[in-house]
């Protein structure tokens, strides 16, 4: 696994003054911004490329491409329409410069090592990582078929039946899937451009492209939407994750 993505176009709105002057992914969490995180968690897993699709404050994610030069080729992509799409939007817009499998990652989260080696050691090309409860609030359900893949995502649990786990927010995207997700996509443009990469990688799985689910019980993750997510990130996950990455070696 040569490549991971990262989406990173949103606004960050419900950060208030955290997202003003900067995009959600330059957050410092105990001294260290979430991208600034991740980059080094994805340089530790041997990926050697990074594609950022970006919007909002687009030029913070430029200056990474220098600032990493000689240790990780980051190339960045901005979308024009990123106030009125959301993140599939993003990913389908990279396409000019998109055509290999890859790992996909949400800019807002933080995570422990294990997420991304789980899915660069997992054979299938196709894998959404998903976790055990977390009772984080503002969660995204993940449903699967009798044979394990990916069928169903919502932010309402009772729209799922049974819930399997949780969306982490890092999944491995075939080339072949992409394109499938991208052609979900171009064809809801107009009528409904805010769709979700989860909600395309689901319709394609369920249209005949078997989209694969591993779930991982006991990761520690979150993801930072709000106040609350910052508060709890400090006090209860970056410590759970010290102890999961000293425990899993």
């Amino acid at each position: 696994m040569r490549t991971a993505v990262i989406v990173a176009a949103g606004l960050g709105s419900r950060l208030g003054n955290h997202t003003k002057a900067q995009p959600k992914g330059f957050l410092q969490v105990e001294g260290q911004t979430l991208i600034d995180r991740s980059l080094a968690r994805i340089i530790k897993a041997g990926i050697t490329r990074v594609v950022i699709g970006t919007g909002y404050h687009a030029s913070f994610y430029e200056a990474l491409v220098e600032r990493y030069e000689g240790t990780l080729q980051i190339d960045t992509l901005r979308s024009d329409r990123y106030e009125t799409t959301s993140s599939m939007y993003t990913l389908y817009n990279l396409r000019s410069i998109l055509d290999e499998d890859f790992i996909l990652l949400e800019s807002d989260i933080i995570y422990e090592q294990y997420a991304l080696e789980a899915l660069v050691n997992d054979p299938r090309r196709d894998s959404m990582l998903v976790s055990g409860f977390t009772a984080s609030r503002d969660e995204v359900w993940v449903e699967i078929d009798a044979n394990g893949n990916l069928n169903a995502v919502s932010k309402d649990p009772t729209a799922l039946s049974p819930i399997h786990g949780e969306l982490v927010g890092i999944t491995k995207i075939s080339r072949d899937a992409y394109r499938l997700a991208c052609g979900v996509m171009e064809a809801a443009l107009e009528t409904n451009p805010k769709l979700d990469y989860e909600g395309c990688l689901a319709q394609v799985s369920r249209e005949g492209h078997p989209f694969p689910v591993l779930k991982v019980d006991d990761l520690a993750w979150c993801e930072i939407d709000d106040e609350g997510h910052i508060e709890r990130a400090v006090t209860k996950i970056l410590p759970q994750i010290r102890a999961n990455d000293a425990n899993r070696g």
